[in-house]
């Protein structure tokens, strides 16, 4: 055997070279919805024999099929959302806030799993020290059932109060659940995994294993949720990881910003759904029984808003996040309000930005004037031209780096959750998103988006244009990048 294939090895060589190139060309060719994504890839892998079909494998299989234990539902999107608890319909949305956003929940209906419902609470956490307080808090007084979702969970003084506070509610009866990503348990070394699990806290990451590594073909694709589900009744969601660089507490003034939300009502049943699958995908169990989904079916007490738990991702979900935002896009008459701190939107979502300010659409995007990841952000200096020359304001925030996902349209209609504006949220990573269709919210947003403008720095056209050449070619070739930074 080893002398016919010291003798052969080109030929076997050559083979499973061509074997794999067929392979993969046909893969793309056959799955790739955007003719220039196919295209990129099939010369990737011809071009590059062997090392190609293996980058197609890591990086370019963005599709994960996987079991849904929410298909059976009967929250379902489409036409039957209205008739299902706490639902609403047309004719009361067209009442309340125009036929316009009428059909916007429409084609929320169409493309999300979850309907809009009535009857919930959400409540701003501002700063990473109140959002972390009051899910400490949460844990703290959980009775029956804590199932805990995020993309980092660092172990450090923050994430191991948080850790032994998860802890003491195991011993106590309590049944807590904890997955992290594979990438970003990979945050902190060592891990918080071991940690939980010593403590008994059943805990699992997400798509891959701490030492054995990403699991494969699907090593690109993340959940960048942010979830936590208390007693089946209360949820926090946004865009806060689990890290004290966020917390004055610990970072002091140089503390990053995000924005987090405490919700109560219909929706959580939905988002505890989308967190429960996400834990049978990665550990196998289903939670079921009354302790886990003990369902909000009572309004909450006060003031209540519209919203609906919006996931996405690269399975049944993908790109619903995209198409939302297109659609919102389209019905915006005044202004649209953008704070997120990577902008790097494809071109369908810029034609549509692009399109409603030259409707007349006031458009105001605020990135930080500082970011933490370089690369991006130097990836974003090449794509600001494509908005600012059609009436788009960029706007730079000045002061500690903001994380911040926030998104309002005309003081009436509010998108808030993990997603960020770029390639990486819309199609390869798992996310969710709360739509929130509120005039009080919605300006409450806008308002947060306003205090950053006044402390930021316009982007101007001419500013980009006098930097240096080898500055602006630098960007634009990290920009060809940006799809999987």
């Amino acid at each position: 055997m080893w002398e016919i294939l010291s003798a052969y090895w080109p030929h076997i060589l050559g083979f499973a070279s061509l074997g794999l190139t067929v392979l993969a060309a046909s893969h793309a060719a056959m799955t790739k919805d955007e003719v220039r994504a196919a295209i990129g890839w099939v010369g990737v892998i011809v071009l590059s024999p062997i090392i190609g079909p293996l980058i197609y494998a890591v990086a370019g299989i963005n599709r994960m099929r996987r079991a849904s234990i929410v298909s059976q539902r009967k929250a379902r999107a489409g036409s039957d959302a209205a008739a299902e608890p706490f639902g609403v319909t047309d004719d009361e949305i067209a009442a309340g806030f125009g036929r316009r956003f009428s059909a916007l929940r429409a084609l929320g209906d169409r493309v999300a799993r979850c309907g809009l419902r009535s009857g919930n609470a959400i409540r701003t956490l501002p700063t990473g020290d109140e959002a972390y307080a009051a899910m400490s808090e949460a844990i703290r007084a959980a009775r029956r059932s804590i199932i805990l979702e995020s993309y980092i969970f660092d172990r450090d003084p923050l994430g191991l109060r948080i850790a032994d506070a998860l802890i003491a509610a195991a011993r106590r009866g309590v049944a807590v659940r904890v997955l992290i990503d594979a990438v970003g348990a990979r945050y902190s070394v060592p891990s918080i995994v071991g940690y939980l699990q010593r403590g008994g806290v059943p805990v699992d990451v997400f798509n891959g294993n701490i030492i054995m590594g990403l699991r494969l073909p699907y090593a690109n694709l993340r959940t960048h949720r942010k979830l936590l589900i208390i007693d089946g009744r209360t949820a926090f969601a946004g865009g806060m990881n689990i890290r004290q660089g966020f917390a004055a507490e610990f970072a002091g003034e140089a503390a990053g910003h995000d924005t987090h939300f405490r919700i109560e009502g219909p929706v959580v049943e939905d988002l505890f759904a989308i967190a429960a699958e996400d834990w049978r995908f990665a550990s196998g169990e289903e939670l079921a029984g009354d302790g886990w989904a003990a369902e909000a079916r009572g309004a909450v007490q006060g003031e209540t808003v519209l919203m609906r738990a919006v996931a996405s991702g690269p399975d049944s979900s993908l790109e619903t996040n995209h198409k939302l935002l297109i659609g919102a896009f389209s019905v915006a008459r005044r202004t649209i309000r953008i704070m997120s701190p990577y902008f790097l939107p494809d071109r369908e979502l810029i034609s549509a930005l692009v399109t409603a300010a030259r409707r007349g659409v006031a458009i105001d995007i605020v990135v930080p004037d500082v970011n933490n990841l370089v690369l991006i952000d130097r990836a974003m200096r090449a794509q600001f031209d494509q908005v600012l020359k059609d009436g788009c304001r960029v706007w730079r925030a000045t002061g500690s780096f903001d994380h911040s996902k926030l998104l309002a349209i005309d003081g009436t209609w509010a998108y808030v959750g993990s997603s960020n504006l770029d390639a990486r949220s819309l199609r390869l990573n798992f996310e969710v998103d709360l739509e929130v269709l509120d005039q009080g919210f919605a300006r409450a947003v806008e308002a947060r988006i306003d205090a950053a403008i006044a402390r930021a720095r316009p982007v101007t056209l001419a500013a980009l244009r006098a930097e240096p050449f080898p500055l602006r070619l630098l960007d634009r070739m990290l920009w060809l990048c940006s799809p999987y930074l």
